[in-house]
């Protein structure tokens, strides 16, 4: 959230991303002299600009509607087709839009009860799910009416203290309206009728979900004043993320067993390299399939998706010795996704033969050409071979993820690309990108103004170009483009 103490100038908070007045003045002169509508080029700064997003939880007892509910949310946003491994239906975190406003959702649905019995299983579910959240929609099937389990919810609710929205659900028309208002009783405020099913009230209880929702979280990472930089370890279960721990502060921290899946909750270590202290959060694996996980399995995936959210880096660890698989491939997508810098590591590298180690850099090119620009190191943790390359990468992809472009130089960039590479004639126009700006760092943001549609193959050229002229080693880029309005067309 912080990216305006990049500003040149001293304009306030979050008006003009990370321009500073004097930046954002000619910008705004130069959008005019193209046509472009003031407000429309404002909203563009500001949507590129945001930061981390605001998070909402869906949470509820198993059976009330809640994937539905989150489909539905999801199903509301104009949704961008993705070309890339690992966007899958089964993550955790969603993103979603309403009203113009961008925010994340965390599905707790599609567990099993385990053995602790379904009260106890809910109430860890919602727990988890709570913590990393800045508002709540807690769903109850008003059909069913209030049960223990939910009033159980309700306890853990009001303990957290975060805004609540209820959402009273299988409401398929007025005469369920009477089963929504007993849920008044709850003591949670006015319940909101929805059917997740057919989107009967949905509407209502987003815009609901946007007065609780905070316009953006408060970074808990990377403030101005500095304090430990926070790296989250990931990986599917048994790569050796608790022995990489051990290895780099030196000492056992972290319990190490050679069955999968040891770790549950993430464990934060101050850790000194290099004369520089860091934050490491050793977590637990992903395995594949979260929704269909039971139990405490289920409960250390969300926990890890947490912990992504509060790193400023994740370093992936990969097995090198076995073939790159899709919970590889869907591990790096959840820390693309959540905007962090990125480091990749290949660990047990000391077992790998000639053979395994030409087989590994095919797939290293095939499986994860979409994350070429992340910074990679051979290690092994169980020995400590090439520990001393990690810090430097990791300070690397820092220093990508927190990269600034001044505006001038970004067009007079843009000015030279688009004139040696047009956009291709389609339809008999050819659009061009006329002007951008950088709207902010962690991960670097960029919004492109446009005289016309600008496909995604030239997106991806564009974002290539950029990497290749200014570096933004280690981290991921968003672009978004704004097409200028033909009846803006006033020179």
């Amino acid at each position: 959230m912080n990216d305006h103490i990049h500003s040149e100038g001293s304009g306030e908070e979050h008006d003009h991303g990370a321009l500073g007045d004097a930046e954002y003045a000619a910008f705004m002169e130069l959008a005019a002299e193209e046509g472009f509508d003031s407000e429309d080029v404002e909203g563009a700064i500001e949507a590129a600009g945001h930061g981390p997003l605001p998070v909402l939880a869906v949470v509820g007892r198993p059976n009330v509607g809640k994937s539905t509910l989150v489909n539905r949310i999801i199903g509301r946003r104009e949704a961008v087709v993705e070309d890339k491994p690992g966007v899958t239906r089964d993550r955790v975190t969603y993103e979603a839009e309403w009203a113009g406003r961008r925010f994340k959702v965390v599905d707790t649905g599609g567990w099993e009860q385990d053995v602790l019995g379904i009260d106890a299983s809910v109430a860890a579910q919602a727990e988890y799910a709570i913590e990393a959240a800045d508002a709540v929609v807690f769903v109850v099937d008003a059909k069913v009416g209030a049960t223990d389990t939910d009033e159980a919810v309700v306890r853990l609710l009001r303990k957290a203290g975060k805004p609540v929205v209820l959402a009273a659900n299988k409401v398929d028309g007025p005469s369920g309206e009477a089963d929504a208002s007993y849920l008044w009783a709850l003591g949670l405020g006015e319940p909101h009728p929805v059917s997740a099913l057919h989107g009967r009230g949905t509407g209502d209880m987003l815009d609901a979900v946007l007065e609780a929702l905070p316009e953006a979280p408060e970074q808990t990472f990377g403030t101005a004043i500095g304090g430990p930089r926070r790296i989250a370890l990931i990986g599917r279960p048994n790569v050796g993320k608790s022995s990489l721990l051990n290895k780099v502060a030196g000492e056992e921290r972290v319990v190490v067993n050679e069955q999968a899946g040891t770790t549950r909750d993430p464990v934060d270590e101050l850790i000194e390299l290099g004369g520089v202290t860091w934050k490491f959060v050793d977590t637990a694996g992903i395995r594949k399939r979260v929704h269909l996980q039971q139990g405490a399995d289920y409960y250390a995936s969300l926990r890890t998706a947490a912990a992504v959210e509060k790193a400023e880096v994740a370093v992936i660890l990969i097995d090198a010795t076995e073939s790159i698989s899709v919970q590889d491939q869907r591990i790096v997508t959840m820390a693309v996704e959540a905007g962090r810098a990125l480091v990749i590591a290949y660990n047990k590298w000391d077992n790998l033969d000639e053979e395994r180690r030409y087989y590994l850099e095919r797939e290293i090119e095939t499986e994860f050409g979409q994350v070429a620009w992340a910074p990679r190191v051979n290690v092994s943790a169980r020995t400590g071979r090439h520990m001393e390359k990690l810090v430097p990468a990791v300070e690397a992809a820092l220093a990508g993820w927190e990269t600034r472009v001044p505006t001038g130089r970004l067009n007079a960039f843009l000015g030279e690309l688009v004139a040696a590479h047009p956009h291709p004639i389609r339809g008999g126009k050819q659009p061009r990108i006329l002007f951008g700006t950088q709207a902010g760092t962690k991960p670097p943001r960029f919004v492109l103004f446009a005289s016309g549609f600008i496909e995604a193959g030239y997106r991806r050229f564009i974002e290539r170009r950029l990497r290749e002229e200014f570096g933004f080693e280690g981290t991921p880029i968003h672009i978004s483009v704004r097409v200028r309005e033909k009846r803006g067309k006033k020179k």
